[in-house]
């Protein structure tokens, strides 16, 4: 089955829709912000010659305790702003990375089931992910296979896994005075005005906020590296096309 957020359906909802594909049902953070919201406008339309456009797309790129990511779903999540990558030769290479702890982290969020967020807030998160999509939304739709229904459960996921990461690592995290102050230190091009450094003083509250989002962010990927210890993580290497 082709499919990430099938791992966050119960079985109820898996034997109404039993292997139905997937084309990005769901996908995670960079530096534990929120592991969904790697987020960057790009569309992949025109990325692929007409003849092989298909086959390309549905290329299997990664395989997450049994469900398989396609290049379809990597390209959709990068239009819709499901993660976020920078452009270049290896943004499909890194949107496959995050795809995977995407996936699981739904795993996880499919065991322990946080609180299912407001549909007002799924809208709303839906809506964002189609202004992120741009003009070319209903060109991309058909050709990854998606639909409202499906941009819905993508956005449900993305906010079942920020709320499960704000349960589990909290939304704030309390650093000391010598990390402010390490921080500060060890990224002064942050902490910049006019090409000067801006005094420690004046600094430190937005060095704290910082500090703190940074020791958050190393949980979670420590989080994240441990979850792939657990699940079996299978990349097939491309053959040659």
């Amino acid at each position: 089955m082709t499919a990430l957020s099938q791992a966050t359906e119960t079985p109820r909802h898996r034997e109404r829709k039993p292997k139905e594909p997937l084309c990005l049902r769901a996908s995670v953070a960079r530096g534990g912000e929120r592991l969904a919201a790697w987020l960057v406008v790009a569309t992949f339309m025109g990325w692929l010659s007409p003849l092989s456009a298909q086959q390309l797309l549905e290329r299997v790129v990664a395989r997450v305790g049994g469900y398989a990511i396609t290049l379809t779903d990597v390209n959709a999540a990068l239009a819709f702003g499901v993660v976020e990558v920078p452009q270049g030769p290896t943004q499909v290479a890194e949107a496959t990375q995050r795809l995977i702890d995407r996936q699981l982290a739904l795993l996880e969020v499919a065991r322990f089931a946080p609180p299912e967020p407001d549909m007002a807030a799924v809208g709303r998160e839906m809506e964002t992910m189609k202004e992120r999509a741009g003009a070319g939304i209903d060109a991309l739709m058909q050709a990854t296979g998606l639909d409202d229904a499906r941009l819905r459960d993508i956005a449900r996921d993305t906010l079942r896994i920020q709320a499960y990461l704000n349960q589990r690592f909290g939304t704030t995290v309390q650093v000391s005075d010598e990390e402010v102050a390490l921080y500060y230190r060890n990224h002064a091009s942050e902490f910049q005005r006019n090409g000067m450094l801006i005094p420690y003083d004046e600094a430190e509250p937005v060095a704290r906020q910082r500090a703190a989002a940074a020791r958050r962010g190393a949980a979670i990927l420590q989080w994240m590296s441990d979850l792939r210890q657990r699940v079996e993580v299978v990349e097939p290497r491309a053959s040659g096309n």
